[in-house]
């Protein structure tokens, strides 16, 4: 009799094992190998039209940081009516460029359609965007298209570049571009090679040039950050439910036959 319930324990101990481990097993994490973090990098999304980010109008997914000031002296324009001017709460502000008294060649990203233009030199404030879903030990590759250029009414050459990064874990910048008076430099391509640290953290680009006077406008257009992406749901799937239901049906199942078994035995003696 005890060799029949020291196998049936056995037995159990075995089948609600299989039962615990079908159970503890994530649910399964669905990958997207290159998956598009960033929204509206291209700043073709705005609350109201071209204008003053963070005074009258926004970029939708990106939030402006302004300097002590409260305000960010940034713009969202085109290569067309950044050459008329946009308004802002100096008023009017344009930049120099074939249509504005300069033959500069001023003109779109290579992708196009609008751009982000931000003083470095006078209220200088930052544009973030919080990025989710990375993955740790993972490579990731952010890209943007950038140029320095010069508001109208002034005179003088300028230099320009970007900060950027991710707040916890790196922070870089691109070179620094002279800038003739009047001058447009160009558009050029950064590209920054990382591997994650952490699954969380915020995107950020800050605009730095000189000298403040002038003013020197940096330009951002295009930006992209490429990697894999992935989350572990909190909720069984169906079939992980599917097995859980057979391993407690397994184990009740061997629980009766072997107390029949285990009883026929015993009266057969």
């Amino acid at each position: 009799m005890k060799t029949v319930f020291r196998s049936l324990g056995v037995r159990a101990v075995a089948l609600c094992t299989f039962a615990a481990a079908v159970l503890s097993t994530p649910a399964g994490a669905t990958v997207d190998p290159a998956h598009q973090f960033v929204t509206n990098g291209g700043f073709e999304q705005t609350t109201n039209g071209y204008g003053q980010v963070g005074y009258n109008t926004n970029l939708v997914g990106w939030t402006s940081v302004p300097e002590a000031s409260g305000h960010n002296y940034s713009f969202v324009m085109n290569a067309s009516n950044a050459q008329t001017g946009v308004n802002g709460h100096h008023g009017n502000l344009a930049l120099w460029g074939p249509n504005s008294g300069s033959n500069n060649g001023l003109s779109a990203s290579p992708t196009g359609g609008n751009f982000y233009a931000a003083d470095g030199g006078y209220q200088v404030g930052a544009i973030t965007q919080q990025i989710n879903d990375l993955i740790i030990g993972q490579s990731y590759t952010l890209t943007f298209n950038w140029a320095g250029a010069q508001q109208t009414g002034y005179d003088g050459a300028t230099t320009e570049k970007w900060f950027y990064g991710l707040y916890d874990q790196f922070q870089n910048q691109t070179n620094t571009i002279n800038n003739a008076d009047h001058g447009f430099t160009g558009w050029q391509t950064q590209t920054y090679n990382f591997v994650a640290t952490q699954t969380s953290d915020t995107l950020y680009f800050m605009a730095q040039g000189t000298p403040s006077g002038q003013p020197p406008f940096s330009l951002l257009d295009s930006v992209s950050l490429i990697g894999p992406s992935g989350m572990v749901s909190a909720a069984p799937e169906p079939a992980t439910w599917a097995m859980m239901m057979f391993g407690f049906v397994a184990v009740g199942f061997s629980l009766r036959r072997r107390r029949f078994t285990g009883g026929a035995a015993l009266l057969a003696r």
